[in-house]
């Protein structure tokens, strides 16, 4: 199985007044295309600035990375763009989704970018929320929806760009039991469709179907 995020020796330093933090001390990990991957630690640990490098949505700090062929350690913001725009598919805890637009508009947005017709977008955007359950719901807006069914738009979404990756920010942290295994039960059937499927969590209950954690402490990789 093919490598498709390789670090090596990953740190990322913040710099608050005088004082250095090592949110990132010296990583050095692989993932293989089509993996389930758990990405697991404490609060503060390093693992969402983990997650966010590997999305494109921040740099290093030194180390190299590259992620599905494409080094990102020392890359322009315009192709860190186009990187987020082709390869991952995001979804957070928090939903991210537009209040005043419909479900089919929401998944429509990160197709913008691109450079398909309308027509062609809205097509793509259907076939997503088919794709999670939702082609019934098109025309609703998120406050017309249930929790469950608003992460799975977010999913929608995600799926738009036909991404290679699916990079998942505690992405049942809002749910109640019975969704979040809903939503689980989702993320992990496009993982046999052999999309790359990252999440971050501190459940270790989630943690514990991946076909490996890793885990991360004080901005260092001590399991994985």
């Amino acid at each position: 199985m093919a490598a498709v995020i390789e670090l090596k020796n990953l740190t990322k330093t913040y710099h608050l007044g005088d004082e250095a933090l090592n949110a990132l001390d010296g990583v050095d990990c692989t993932i293989n295309a089509g993996e389930f991957v758990a990405i697991t630690g404490p609060s503060g640990s390093g693992k969402s600035t983990l997650a966010n490098i590997i999305g494109g949505l921040d740099k290093p700090s030194s180390g190299t990375v590259v992620v599905d062929g494409n080094d990102l350690s020392h890359v322009y913001d315009r192709q860190l763009s186009d990187y987020r725009n082709h390869h991952i598919g995001f979804v957070f805890q928090s939903f991210n989704l537009q209040g005043t637009q419909t479900a089919l508009e929401n998944v429509m947005l990160p197709l913008v970018f691109s450079r398909m017709k309308p027509k062609d977008r809205k097509a793509r955007a259907k076939e997503c929320l088919d794709a999670v359950g939702l082609g019934d719901r098109l025309e609703h807006k998120p406050s017309q929806l249930s929790g469950g069914q608003r992460q799975r738009v977010a999913i929608a979404r995600a799926l738009a760009v036909k991404p290679s990756i699916i990079l998942a920010d505690e992405p049942t942290g809002n749910l109640d039991s019975a969704r979040g295994d809903e939503i689980m039960k989702l993320l992990r059937d496009l993982n046999k469709q052999g999309i790359t499927l990252i999440i971050i969590t501190h459940d270790m209950s989630i943690a514990r179907q991946a076909d490996r954690v890793i885990q991360i402490k004080d901005g260092k990789m001590v399991r994985g």
